[in-house]
């Protein structure tokens, strides 16, 4: 089965995608009417991605469109305004090992400046690496860097790598050093994902993009088995986030997306889920206001505290931001 959990093929195949408008041919004025109430939500986004290419060379971006140039906190401002966005969680993007350090000070600064919403950042990092130690400790006090990910959907890297034993070492380090790790890796494979996290107990996890689940795929059984082995473990939560990215570009409305976000919610439930932007990757298939709109018209039903918990207070407490 096809998913999203190669989003670098993805990327390939949509970019020439132009997602400005994509998605507003297709929501009712009855759904933008449903989400006028929950506008003064405030909004904690736990997945923003900056790179500036004068900076930064990432090789994963050629042949992906749109994405192949920079995007940085000017045009991160302009896609959230209005959005009441008061907070925001900076994800690391892939970056080459050498210059991981320099992707941590680059995020380092933007939390220490008061022009604009991020407070916290989760880094790149090997942690198979002999290195990743010595690496990480020099982040063991700093109140901006929160935790880890290393993209693990790539081609080259095989299922089961999360699980040799100098990745799960060093994902045990993080919890000791109270950071967390996020998992991005293909939806059949989010067993290992499940066994990394029973391996690392004093650790905390977030699962990211509800699983990569394929939106428009026919079976998804595979993916809800996986959503289930990792959310049976406790100490992992999990982000509403990317799923737009896999949707038809051209065609979606917030219908086809609820399955796999109630049914995400519902796994893990009200308290271990958190919103995340996923921007600029899911202008692949929306703008940042469509997507908030699609959520907040999938959750509308549910309470208003129950939404605060989605879009801002979980993430709050997560994250220990202030």
């Amino acid at each position: 089965m096809h998913t999203i959990s190669n989003r670098r093929e993805f990327m390939k195949t949509s970019g020439k995608v132009v997602a400005t408008g994509v998605y507003a041919s297709h929501i009712s004025t009855a759904e933008a009417k449903n989400t006028d109430s929950q506008k003064q939500i405030p909004i904690i986004d736990t997945h923003q991605h900056l790179w500036d290419l004068k900076e930064f060379q990432l090789p994963w971006l050629s042949g992906v469109g749109q994405l192949n140039r920079s995007y940085v906190m000017s045009d991160y401002l302009k896609a959230t305004a209005g959005l009441n966005v008061v907070k925001a969680v900076y994800m690391e993007v892939d970056v080459h090992p050498s210059l991981q350090v320099k992707e941590a000070e680059y995020v380092i600064d933007l939390c220490q400046r008061d022009d604009n919403p991020t407070v916290a950042a989760v880094i790149s990092g090997r942690p198979a690496s002999d290195g990743f130690a010595s690496y990480i400790n020099q982040y063991k006090d700093s109140p901006y860097i929160k935790g880890v990910r290393q993209v693990l959907h790539p081609d080259d890297v095989p299922a089961g790598f999360c699980l040799q034993p100098a990745f799960v070492r060093s994902v045990r380090l993080l919890g000791e050093l109270g950071m967390s790790y996020d998992l991005v890796m293909r939806s059949d494979e989010l067993k290992d994902g499940a066994s990394l996290a029973a391996a690392c107990p004093d650790t905390r996890f977030i699962l990211d993009h509800c699983g990569n689940p394929d939106v428009q795929g026919k079976d998804h059984a595979n993916w809800k088995r996986g959503l289930d082995k990792v959310a049976e473990q406790k100490n992992v939560i999990c982000k509403l986030s990317g799923i737009v990215a896999s949707a038809d570009p051209d065609n979606w409305t917030a219908d086809d997306l609820a399955p796999f976000i109630n049914t995400t919610i519902d796994t893990f439930g009200i308290d271990r889920v958190i919103f995340a932007g996923d921007w600029p990757v899911c202008t692949l298939g929306a703008t940042f206001h469509q997507w908030v709109t699609a959520l907040k018209t999938i959750v509308k039903s549910r309470s208003e505290r129950d939404q605060h918990k989605i879009f801002h207070d979980n993430a709050l407490q997560f994250y220990g931001l202030v």
